[in-house]
């Protein structure tokens, strides 16, 4: 199997670095505007099939011509490119899957239903941690139950040893992260589609220690097309992200002083975007190249089976790989990005088309895949 990623950002690092663990893998294309900037975890490693190439993905046909010829594309490129690179991904014959986090873009690649099916095509977005990882243990839950009533899902990456002011570093896109801060959140309530704002409903989540007391508070694309699909069928679902105590305050008080917004503003006579002037400031506080993460998340699907109220919970606590330098973000959002196109690739999917996680990943297939690779998901 010759496999593409496109993205030499942590995560595709962590995806690339992944598919080169499987013996079936012929080679790993790597693309990237800056292809030497990839992660010193994949870089010192010695393997001929890793071939790193420079990949400019606005070049459409560049895409199509590099598309062919690979079994599947992984994409950990930002989620604005996705919709095109699906398509393409359609013409050139090959199965596609990102890791997403805009719903708007995944309803767009459902459009592509007929010709990928027509073709016996996988295309699946949104296959990362949330979404992605959350969304197959949601529909797994929802599955085992005669009725489903509530869906809670809850997921956050942290430092393991959190430092104030926002006890944060980051771990991923921080552009992205502050994306899901200031756009509304779709949940079912009372079995109908609802927007809530980002930042609110805050709540408390205990988790063994050390990691102890989260608090928990709505973001924004955490569940890909989820609410769409249950609504009318499941009282609640939601998603919210996991903090240490005392985040949520401060980011809401920095969105309202307007130090997230888009709008350029004129400074001494320059334009400059709030939320890139923002990003720019705090990027090297937070930034903690020794720090180590952890990912905490809990999805709990609740309702009735054989006529007894009945709970499912599934709970991760994984933490940095201190072996190969791996943090835990990438592993739950990497692997799972490279479990997904391994799956396509040997055409176990359960159905071909345009599918998101929860209706195309085969529950048990992916579970032990995450457990080969140390991620693992305990049900209670």
């Amino acid at each position: 199997m010759k496999m593409l990623v496109l993205g030499a950002g942590l995560q595709g690092c962590a995806c690339a670095f992944d598919l080169l663990n499987d013996s079936e893998v012929t080679g790993v294309t790597l693309a990237d505007l800056q292809p030497d900037r990839m992660a010193r975890f994949l870089s010192r490693r010695d393997d001929p099939r890793l071939q790193p190439i420079t990949f400019d993905v606005t070049d459409h046909e560049a895409a199509l011509d590099l598309m062919r010829g690979h079994e599947a594309v992984m994409s950990a490129i930002p989620y604005y490119f996705n919709g095109p690179m699906a398509k393409i991904a359609v013409e050139a014959g090959c199965h596609f899957a990102d890791l997403g986090g805009n719903t708007e873009i995944v309803l767009e690649q459902k459009k592509l239903e007929t010709d990928a099916h027509a073709k016996g095509l996988s295309i699946m977005p949104d296959c990362g941690l949330a979404p992605g990882m959350v969304n197959i243990l949601s529909a797994e839950g929802m599955r085992r139950l005669d009725r489903v009533d509530r869906v809670r899902i809850f997921v956050g990456g942290l430092p393991q040893k959190p430092e104030p002011p926002l006890n944060y570093q980051i771990v991923y896109s921080l552009e992205g992260a502050l994306d899901y801060y200031t756009t509304p959140s779709w949940i079912l309530r009372h079995g109908r589609l609802a927007e809530v704002d980002a930042l609110t409903e805050l709540e408390s989540i205990e988790f063994p220690q050390p990691v102890g007391t989260l608090e928990a508070f709505h973001t924004a694309g955490g569940v890909s097309t989820m609410p769409f699909t249950w609504e009318g069928k499941v009282r609640e679902m939601e998603y919210k992200t996991l903090r240490y105590p005392g985040h949520a305050d401060l980011m809401r008080s920095i969105r309202e002083l307007g130090l997230l917004g888009l709008e350029p503003i004129t400074v001494k006579g320059q334009k400059v975007v709030p939320r890139d002037a923002f990003i720019a400031a705090v990027s090297p506080q937070l930034t903690k190249p020794a720090g180590r993460d952890l990912v905490a998340l809990r999805v709990m699907v609740s309702g009735t089976k054989d006529g007894k109220d009945h709970t499912t919970t599934f709970d991760l606590i994984d933490r940095y790989d201190e072996v190969n330098g791996i943090s835990a973000m990438m592993r739950t959002t990497g692997y799972s990005l490279s479990l997904t196109g391994l799956t396509q690739a040997r055409r176990q999917v359960i159905r071909f088309g345009v599918t998101t996680p929860d209706e195309g990943m085969p529950f048990d297939r992916y579970i032990i895949g995450l457990r080969t690779r140390g991620v693992v998901i305990r049900e209670s």
